[in-house]
């Protein structure tokens, strides 16, 4: 049986991929346009859409791949989620390993992106084939719920805080200070261990989302449902954020709500231009960047890193390559600020060579 694939969905996930190397690989943290930043704390910039996009995106695409085995729990579903999780997992701490020499694992962080995205996707496909699709609603409920209540009462006097959440206190119980993320000023990992729990509903409201347009012919229909959820998700995150604030780092309840309602609304319109109206003459560089997303993922996070390890000049005065292409290309070009861009969107376009040449050869490497 041939897989079915959604075009829409495929540049939904090559969009997400663009602005998520873009927003990663500035030419200087220095000069970066505000809507290119994520929010300090709370809040929520277009910066801060792109990682639950992707967990969305992985969402609807595990209602197509789980069609084949009926969207029921067996040996052969399990099989598949076990390996993928694991594959994923071990990509992204290896990728955070790199380059390996000189790096002692008594000191490595454990968790990251594809961390959270093997985590999200596993336990996710597993509640997911569980429970009967009518029930997920009440099921993520109660996760974002839950939640809230241990942010709440297990935190201290500012349980939303950075010092006094309770994600904190569990992932320095269970990971240790030497393992986490410290790019806060103090060891937090953003994406730790206790805040993936909510990042689970965020992969549950995508595999709900790929029930709505996985069966059938497009239609306006799907768009209608889509849209008029996605809205009714957003006004809710914008109304429990008086209470929970919308916050990435935490991966609070209503950031759940308000970045999945967007995330539908935003593919709803995408089916409605792609699938439904049929105009798509404009999707292929986006199209590339789809069919192979983490591909291009780790091998931009690769080239990033190697580009930082690379010295170029003499002895007294030796910077990265990474600075020195920014430096001497770029801002000569258009300035610091534009410059910066100008670096990001350099790095979009060789890694939309490497895509592109993959297409053409028709290679698609998946886990």
């Amino acid at each position: 049986m041939k897989k079915q694939r959604l075009l829409s969905l495929d540049i939904y996930r090559g969009i997400t991929i663009v602005f998520m190397i873009i927003v990663n690989t500035p030419g200087s943290w220095q000069y970066v346009y505000a809507p290119l930043r994520h929010s300090e704390w709370h809040g929520c910039t277009p910066t801060d859409l792109v990682f639950p996009s992707f967990l969305f995106i992985v969402g609807v695409s595990m209602w197509f791949s789980m069609k084949k085995y009926g969207h029921i729990l067996n040996a052969s579903s399990v099989t598949k989620i076990v390996y993928r999780s694991l594959v994923i997992f071990t990509a992204g701490f290896l990728l955070t390993w790199f380059p390996f020499v000189g790096k002692d694992l008594s000191g490595i962080r454990i968790m990251g992106v594809l961390q959270r995205i093997a985590l999200a996707y596993g336990l996710g496909a597993i509640i997911c084939l569980i429970f009967n699709r009518k029930y997920l609603w009440i099921v993520t409920a109660v996760i974002l719920l839950g939640y809230w209540a241990f942010l709440y009462f297990m935190g201290g006097n500012e349980p939303y805080s950075l010092q006094g959440n309770a994600v904190l206190k569990f992932d320095l119980l269970v990971l240790g200070r030497n393992h986490l993320y410290r790019g806060f000023g103090i060891p937090f990992d953003p994406e730790g261990l206790l805040s993936t729990l909510p990042s689970i509903a965020t992969v549950i409201i995508g595999f709900l989302t790929g029930n709505i347009v996985g069966k059938g012919p497009a239609d306006m229909k799907k768009v209608l449902k889509m849209v008029l959820a996605g809205l009714l998700l957003t006004v809710a995150g914008l109304v429990w954020k008086s209470w929970f604030p919308i916050n990435k780092p935490l991966w609070t309840s209503s950031y759940v709500l308000y970045t999945g309602g967007l995330s539908m609304i935003i593919l709803g319109l995408l089916y409605l231009i792609i699938d439904v109206f049929k105009l798509k003459a404009w999707t292929g560089f986006f199209k590339v960047f789809g069919m192979n997303a983490l591909f291009i993922y780790i091998i931009a996070s690769l080239w990033t890193k190697i580009m930082l390890m690379v010295k170029i000049g003499t002895a007294a005065g030796k910077v990265s390559l990474y600075s020195w292409i920014y430096s001497k290309l770029c801002v000569p070009l258009l300035g610091n600020l534009m410059g910066s861009l100008l670096f990001a969107l350099l790095q979009v376009f060789l890694m939309w060579i490497l895509v592109y040449i993959l297409y053409r050869r028709k290679v698609f490497i998946k886990v």
